[in-house]
C-alpha cells in the first residue's frame, strides 16, 4: 500500500511543465538553428562585457558545454573569442553583428513560446504564478543544496 500523499507533487508539476517548455523552446529555436544554450550565450554577452565562464555560470552550464556552445556560435559567425577590453589576460564573447540580429529574432522566439505557456492561464493566475514562482526562485529554492554523490556499482565483466 502507498503512503497517503499529504502535498501536492510540486517536482512532478515543476518538472513537467520545465520539460515540455524546454522542448517547446528547442523546437521553436531550432527553426533558426539556434539552441537555448545559444540563445543565452547570446543574450547575456550582448548585455555587458562576460568572460566564457561568466557566461557558463549565469548559463548554469558547465565548462564543455560553454565551450562546444560558443564554437557553434563561433561556426556560425554569431559570435567570437576576443581579449577583454578591461583585463588583457581574460578572453570574452563578442556577438558580432549578425550575432545581434540572431538574438533579436531568438528574444522575439522565446518571449512568444512564454506568453503562448501563460495564455493558457487566466491574467490573475499568471500574475500569482510568475509571482510565486519568483519567490520561490528567490527564496527557499534559491540554489540547490549539496547531496552526496550517488552509489554506482562497477559493470561486472562477462566471464
Amino acid at each position: 500500500m502507498a503512503p497517503a500523499r499529504t502535498q501536492p507533487d510540486l517536482s512532478f508539476l515543476l518538472d513537467h511543465t520545465s520539460h515540455v517548455l524546454r522542448t517547446r523552446m528547442a523546437a521553436a529555436l531550432a527553426e533558426i538553428g539556434l539552441t537555448a544554450r545559444m540563445h543565452c550565450v547570446l543574450v547575456h554577452a550582448l548585455e555587458a562585457e562576460r568572460t566564457q565562464a561568466q557566461l557558463a555560470e549565469l548559463g548554469d552550464m558547465d565548462k564543455t558545454t560553454m565551450v562546444v556552445t560558443v564554437d557553434a556560435l563561433e561556426d556560425a559567425g554569431l559570435a567570437e573569442r576576443r581579449p577583454s577590453g578591461r583585463d588583457r589576460r581574460a578572453r570574452i564573447i563578442a556577438v558580432t553583428e549578425a550575432g545581434a540580429g540572431v538574438a533579436e529574432k531568438s528574444q522575439r522566439i522565446v518571449d512568444r513560446v512564454h506568453a503562448e505557456a501563460l495564455a493558457t492561464l487566466g491574467e490573475g493566475d499568471r500574475v500569482v504564478l510568475l509571482r510565486a514562482l519568483g519567490h520561490l526562485v528567490d527564496g527557499h529554492l534559491a540554489a540547490p543544496v549539496e547531496s552526496p554523490p550517488s552509489a554506482r556499482r562497477a559493470r561486472q565483466r562477462e566471464k
